[in-house]
């Protein structure tokens, strides 16, 4: 491990704590599943997987971990490793080449692509048992955030109306090599019964505009739309548009979003 190569561009940081690795794959697995690992890194996440679902597809950028990840899979014979850019990669055709009746995902994420891979998550559309992520604690907080808190955002309400989420368990930065600045955390998304929303392309958009700026007014971020009718929905809640999007719930966003959509 000393002298491996660490790349910053990747946001590198092996976990090294077996007990915490045991503890990710630490869930109820239903027979023949399969499990999608992104970003394997030199295996020793992707053994234990190996040795709890049926089949273990694993997606690593960095070709030099090779060696150290084939020798941790030596037991095994159950996955195929992708090094490939999972953003850019058809994780359908992969998956099409698989026999399995329950998907799931593990992934310790970093930092500077973890919007972007939970997007593509959720836009891929599949019936994940569950998402089982490890990200920066700060990160963390903000899937998880309460409304009118200052961590409650634009993120928060996208994952939340797509996922129940659950914080599960904070990982010291003392547990990786080399050793980050931060703590992190271990976030969990189920599937869930979605709130109604009759565009999802409008409901998606109306939330990112009503927090561009998040210290400014709704009345300030949606100047586009019809404030008329949407202050008729905010005082059916004793709210008005002087409201910031921080302080609204997610029910009355979908509300909104239904409304504008007719």
């Amino acid at each position: 491990m000393q002298s491996f190569n660490f790349k910053k561009k990747y946001g590198q940081n092996f976990l090294i704590d077996e007990n915490i690795v045991k503890k990710i794959v630490d869930f109820p697995i239903k027979n023949k599943s399969l499990v999608i690992e992104i970003g394997t890194g030199d295996g020793r996440l992707t053994k234990y997987l190996c040795s709890k679902f049926d089949r273990v597809i694993g997606y690593e950028i960095d070709e030099e971990v090779k060696d150290s990840l084939f020798d941790n899979l030596k037991e095994y014979d159950n996955y195929d490793i992708y090094f490939d850019d999972f953003l850019k990669r058809d994780v359908f055709k992969d998956l099409n080449n698989c026999d399995y009746d329950y998907l799931y995902v593990v992934a310790n994420l970093p930092y500077y692509i973890t919007t972007p891979i939970l997007e593509k998550l959720i836009e891929m559309n599949l019936p994940f048992e569950l998402i089982r992520v490890m990200v920066q604690k700060e990160v963390g907080d903000r899937f998880c955030a309460k409304v009118g808190t200052k961590n409650y955002g634009s993120l928060t309400v996208y994952l939340n109306y797509n996922f129940e989420v659950k914080k599960e368990f904070i990982v010291s930065r003392n547990s990786f090599f080399p050793k980050p600045n931060v703590d992190s955390v271990v976030v969990s998304f189920y599937k869930k019964d979605k709130l109604l929303v009759k565009n999802e392309t409008v409901f998606y958009k109306l939330i990112r505009d009503s927090f561009t700026y998040k210290r400014k007014t709704l009345r300030n971020n949606l100047k586009s739309y019809d404030l008329g009718l949407i202050e008729k929905i905010l005082k059916k809640y004793g709210y008005d548009l002087s409201i910031r999007a921080e302080q609204l719930p997610i029910e009355i966003f979908c509300e909104i979003s239904n409304e504008i959509s007719i």
